[in-house]
Order: C-alpha cells, then structure tokens, then sequence
C-alpha cells in the first residue's frame, strides 16, 4: 500500500466518483481505477459500493478511509516540516474553528502567516459543533483547532483570550439608546437563534437560562453574518461574538449585562511544525477581548 493509493482513495470517496476524483488531482481516470482495484485486492475488501447517485464507501471502507486520512495528513506534515527553512515554509496546514469564534482574528493571524509564508497551503473550515470539532482534533485530521473552553477542552490547550458576546438589535430597536442592554429587559423579544446542535445555540440558551428569559425563536441560521442581519432587518434579536459582528452592523450591536464572555482556546496537534508553531504564535499576538469597536451611544 502506498500513501499515493490513499490519497486516491479519498479523493475518490469525497467526489462521489473516479472521474471527478481525477479531474480534482489532475490525473488519468484509468491509473486511479488501477490504483483503487489493486489497493482493494491488497486489502482483501470492497472500498466501495456502486449507487445510482455514485460510489459510497462501504462500511469497512469508511473505516479505512478514518486512518488513511489521518495517515495522509501526518505525511503532509512530514514533509512540511523536512522543507521548512529559515526563510521558506512548503506544505499544508488544516484547521477548524468553531463556528461565531475569531472572526476577524483568524483571518488576520492567516493573512501574516501566507505573507511569511507564501508557498504554505492553508486550509480552514467552520464546525459548528464543538463536539464534532474536538472529534476531529483527536483524530489527528487537524493540524489546528480554534475553539470556545467546555468540559472537554484538553489540558495542552492554549487560552487565547475571552469573546465578548453583544447582542444585535434591529434598525430603530428601543434599547438601541442604552450603552448595554440588560438580558431580562429583552423578554418577550423574538429571537434569531442558530442551529440546535451548534455552539452558539447552547451559549444562548445557557445565557437565557440564567437571566430567566424564556425565548421565543423566529428564525434558525447557520451563519453569524445572517443572523446579524435578519436582526438588523427586524426579525429578532439575536447574540452573537463580538468579533463575528459584520462590518457596518456595529451601530447595532450593544454589550449584555450580566455580560457574557467565552474562553478561546487553540488545540494544536502532538508534536506541532513550524506551521502550527508559526500560527499560535500570530493568533496569541491577535486582540481577543472587546475586539470590535463598536458604536457609541450619544
């Protein structure tokens, strides 16, 4: 077997088919069916089933595809880090956040580390499940986690620093007059609230909770930017980080009382290279507490 074979085999599993897999990797069709054949014989298992809406890995090939995935990655990073010079730094770094957090940090610590580094392949995506996000650090899949404290945080976390959550109110809104809006003040408010498994839903809840605020939801998103806006729009209120609030909405956004503030942490992979070293160290050097300016009152 050969760390080539696996990356086939990914690709293949993620596009749903051969030829799309060997567009993706810009290779021949034909060497990545020979591949995939030859690794399923080594094996001694079928990788994949043939549907009508493409191949799907069976049940032992998603377990296999767990740990080529993982073996694909660490390979990755060998090399990064074998050609990783004063100067120069090759390879691929993939992280996660969690959905709502480091907003405008991470893009800006990413942002210096490509100018450092302009040959580094960055790859980043959103989880809005802290859970699912944890999951995939453990798995190693991660070369860096970005994500809100909670029980099950590991202990080589990096404390980053707090985001302040404000609330966003629409155009006119009453408690737009006020520099902070106390919670109980905003009973009886429809709220714009996110997805019931998300990070940011069980914040809010949490938050209600305490204040003895019984919501009621008008709407459900995914995204901060969304909610921030169908709360400008009238829809509901809605709280979100304060960093996640989009640029020309800070007029709307107002701090909570009692205030409500996260931990930030980064999970970094056992035995991090210089990418991952390199990242921790600019995210340290972000402003995290009270990190968006927002409007005055007056």
């Amino acid at each position: 077997m050969s760390l080539r074979q696996y990356e086939y085999a990914l690709a293949v599993a993620e596009e749903g088919s051969v030829t799309a897999a060997a567009e993706l990797l810009h290779v021949a069709q034909p060497s990545i069916s020979q591949q995939i054949r030859g690794l399923e014989r080594e094996l001694g298992v079928s990788l994949f089933a043939r549907t009508p809406t493409g191949l799907v890995p069976t049940v032992v090939g998603r377990a296999f595809l767990r740990e080529a995935e993982v073996a694909v990655n660490a390979s990755r990073r060998a090399r990064a880090t074998a050609q990783a010079g004063a100067d120069e730094l090759v390879g691929e770094l993939v992280a996660s956040v969690q959905m709502g957090f480091g907003t405008r940090q991470l893009p800006s610590a990413l942002g210096e580390l490509r100018r450092r580094f302009p040959r580094l392949e960055v790859t980043v995506f959103e989880e809005p499940s802290s859970a699912d996000l944890e999951r995939l650090a453990r798995r190693g899949v991660l070369d860096l986690a970005l994500m809100a404290e909670c029980k099950q945080t590991p202990d080589d976390a990096h404390h980053l620093g707090d985001e302040e959550f404000v609330v966003v109110l629409g155009t006119g809104h009453r408690k737009l007059a006020a520099d902070r809006v106390e919670l109980h003040d905003l009973e009886g408010e429809p709220w714009v609230r996110f997805d019931r498994d998300s990070a940011l839903d069980g914040v809010l809840r949490d938050v209600l909770r305490t204040s003895e605020v019984t919501p009621t939801t008008a709407a459900r998103v995914s995204q901060t930017a969304t909610a921030a806006r169908w709360a400008a729009d009238g829809l509901g209120v809605t709280l979100i980080p304060a960093s996640a609030v989009p640029h020309g909405y800070e007029h709307l956004a107002r701090p909570v009382f009692p205030a409500v503030s996260q931990p930030v942490v980064a999970v970094v992979r056992h035995d991090p290279g210089p990418a991952e070293t390199a990242l921790l160290e600019l995210l340290r050097q972000e402003a995290w507490s009270q990190s968006v300016p927002l409007a005055s009152v007056g």
